[in-house]
């Protein structure tokens, strides 16, 4: 079931969800770019299920700023990060598997 949340705000270095099961998720800007799920950042698998990978490169604190959150459609969240990165779309299952909060049952 796809679940879109109510709210979404930033306090601080967090991203704060509200659901509309009433729970709500906390999410440090830190960890949401790191599993930033684009490409660019976790790879990609190839016909034979080879990852492909660019080499890590090391985050400067700019590339944990959010600049802006755009919704994509009704699924997801595109952040625009500090130093620059863009690709990752976030979707609303993605983000509340991120924060550790159960999904509610089917």
């Amino acid at each position: 079931m796809l679940m879109q949340p109510d709210d979404l705000q930033l306090i601080g270095k967090e991203l704060a969800i509200k659901w509309p099961d009433g729970l709500e998720s906390f999410i440090p800007m830190e960890q949401l770019r790191r599993a930033c799920p684009c490409a660019v950042c976790q790879g990609e698998t190839d016909i034979l299920g080879h990852l492909h990978k660019n080499p890590t490169q090391p985050l400067t604190a700019a590339a944990f700023e959010l600049i802006r959150m755009a919704r994509v459609g009704g699924y997801a969240l595109q952040p625009l990060w500090g130093d620059g990165h863009q690709t990752g779309l976030y979707s609303f299952d993605f983000l509340r598997r991120l924060s550790g909060v159960p999904s509610p049952p089917p």
